[in-house]
């Protein structure tokens, strides 16, 4: 078993000529690049959607050595969107197409051994390829590339091609394995790592899973993360005294928890927990989603350490790295199908459906993931297809519950949750509607999966009022999704400003709707998230002021009303050294609910 990674050594084209993919094209100007890579860096602002809408390709060589004779290669790619063909020496291998799952394909077949070898990808990031998430108007950019890393792994003809866990908080689990090639006679073996490092093995049949229980196990939670270690390996029994041989071995890491969503709300381990979360755009400035793995796991630890989330919604499948920290931090993750609105043909939802059992099938080992949404976000009802997302997600993952983010009441609910689209708080009133009104089945789990940023956007240099009406507005949506019985929580939307088509967003192609800009610098609103978060030292308080106190930031010069957003008992008030008056929160005024 050999594993390599294949980021460097690439060259790019940014149209794409057939000539691409043949061992020799002199005739072609090439750029060398590493990935991840985006076919084209846009402006900060006022870029154009159509400069990455285009057909370009990728290509590297590599040699292939005589002891590869037997073995099977395998080259798995993160993401490349959003429409791949993959040839190696000018034969066509593979087509993949989503922009957000990973792909493996198999070059066995197409190498030459001891001699030199080229890879070609044709990549197609038109906007008009009818595959999810295109089909309407989208109110974000979509960008192209090799946008995650990729590698090379070289492996007996029999092997792993994937292993999940199933487990409950106490400790008892069971073991699925799916395998490739001739395996008859073949045997599994199971390894549990536990965090200090004892190990615990069991065996098991190809055709079963491999169940068990473990002893005194610590539980993953939003508090305690706890991971353990799953490695499972192939093995072929030994013959005429010959020792046992390992084929391949394939790890994951895992939690044990136990997950309920009911009416009631979600419960973790028999905890209830109040969701308090953003939803992630997973684009940068300049580069779309071509961002490294050190940049994506960035965007886990500010969600939880700097705003104070437990929890983070995401419209599209991830990055790895992302959900890698999120099992690390405790940080709970509600992901979706890709999609907006639109819902297209049979040949659209062929592609949908294999999304669907992508995501599930490359996500589900991850403890922090709690929720599977299997609607097109903002889609009208359509029973056939959602009741086959349902089941394909089901099937393929019995342990988390199903749900699909509406914007109309009373939708028809096929799954285990309704998820709420609620922009209905104005400024004035209640901050969110009824969940009776809403959801067509109060038996059960109900979430608010969107609020705030579409109402109420605001740039980074808006004046102060502005920013404040912002930061309030969210604070009262948080305030009245925790007042409000039955309702699990709630997604503000969204963590960061982005990228946007013209008919959405500023006039600059920029959406302002972020408690963050796109460089991911906290605007006022992010204070209103950082300060629910419980201090448990001096280094966790949250102290933010509404106010520079400077006239030239205020209409008129006229002062007006300073918060302060802090999770400290009170807050005292000098001028000069002179002390003026100490503030408590008011715990029978409008943001009684919320934690601090």
């Amino acid at each position: 078993m050999e594993h390599y990674d294949w980021n460097d050594g690439w060259l790019f084209t940014p149209v794409f000529d057939p000539a691409l993919v043949r061992p020799e094209c002199p005739e072609l100007t090439l750029e060398p690049v590493r990935l991840p890579h985006t076919v084209k860096t846009l402006p900060y602002n006022y870029c154009n959607e159509n400069d990455y809408q285009k057909l370009s390709g990728y290509r590297r060589e590599f040699f292939a050595p005589k002891e590869w004779e037997g073995r099977t290669v395998l080259l798995t790619f993160g993401a490349v969107a959003h429409d791949a063909t993959v040839f190696c020496n000018g034969r066509r291998v593979f087509h993949h197409s989503c922009g957000y799952t990973a792909f493996t394909v198999d070059l066995t077949s197409a190498l030459h051994l001891g001699q030199k070898n080229v890879v070609a990808v044709r990549c197609d990031s038109r906007e008009d390829l009818n595959i999810p998430p295109f089909g309407g108007q989208m109110d974000f950019l979509t960008y192209g590339g090799i946008c995650r890393a990729v590698c090379l792994d070289v492996k007996e003809p029999a092997y792993l091609r994937d292993i999940f866990i199933e487990t409950k908080a106490e400790g008892g689990f069971r073991i699925y394995t799916a395998t490739v090639g001739e395996t008859v006679g073949c045997t599994l073996q199971a390894e549990i790592r536990s965090p200090s490092g004892s190990r615990a093995f069991y065996t098991g049949e190809l055709s079963l899973p491999i169940t068990g229980a473990l002893n005194s196990v610590h539980p993953w939670s939003i508090e305690h993360p706890t991971l353990y270690t799953l490695t499972v390996r192939l093995i072929r029994p030994g013959t005429g005294g010959l020792p046992d041989r390992v084929l391949d071995e394939k790890s994951c890491r895992f939690g044990f928890r136990t997950l309920q969503f009911v009416a009631g709300g979600l419960y973790l381990n028999g905890q209830r927990v109040e969701l308090r979360g953003l939803n992630r755009r997973q684009s940068y400035a300049y580069q779309g989603y071509a961002m490294p793995d050190s940049i994506q796991r960035l965007d886990a630890q500010l969600l939880k350490k700097q705003l104070g989330c437990n929890a983070v919604r995401l419209t599209t499948p991830p990055s790895p790295a992302f959900l890698d920290a999120c099992d690390e931090l405790g940080l709970l993750v509600f992901v979706e199908m890709p999609g907006w609105q639109h819902v297209g043909d049979d040949i659209w939802k062929a592609q949908a459906l294999q999304n669907c059992r992508e995501m599930v099938c490359q996500c589900r080992s991850h403890p922090s993931i709690f929720l599977w949404g299997v609607r097109v976000s903002g889609s009208a009802d359509d029973e056939s297809f959602y009741k086959r997302t349902n089941e394909t997600v089901r099937r393929l993952d019995p342990t988390r519950p199903t749900a699909g983010t509406r914007s109309t009441r009373r939708s028809q609910l096929l799954e285990d949750v309704y998820a709420y689209a609620d922009y209905s708080y104005h400024g004035r009133g209640v901050g969110c509607e009824a969940r009776t009104a809403v959801t067509p089945d109060t038996r059960k789990g109900y979430l608010i999966s969107e609020f705030e940023g579409a109402q109420f956007p605001a740039k980074p240099f808006d004046d102060e009022p502005h920013r404040l009406a912002q930061a309030l507005r969210y604070a009262a949506v948080l305030n009245d999704t925790i007042a409000q019985q039955g309702v699990a929580g709630s997604f503000g939307w969204c963590m960061t400003d982005y990228n946007t088509h013209r008919e959405f967003g500023s006039g600059d192609r920029i959406s302002y709707q972020g408690v963050m800009d796109m460089f991911r610098n906290p605007k006022l609103s992010a204070a209103v998230y950082a300060s629910q978060k419980t201090p448990r030292s001096p280094s966790d308080i949250v102290l933010e002021v509404s106010s520079g106190m400077a006239l030239g930031d205020l209409p008129g010069g006229v002062p007006t009303a300073c918060w302060v957003f802090t999770n400290a008992e009170s807050v005292r008030l000098y001028r000069d050294n002179d002390f003026i008056a100490e503030f408590t929160p008011d715990r029978r005024g409008r943001f009684a609910a919320l934690p601090h």
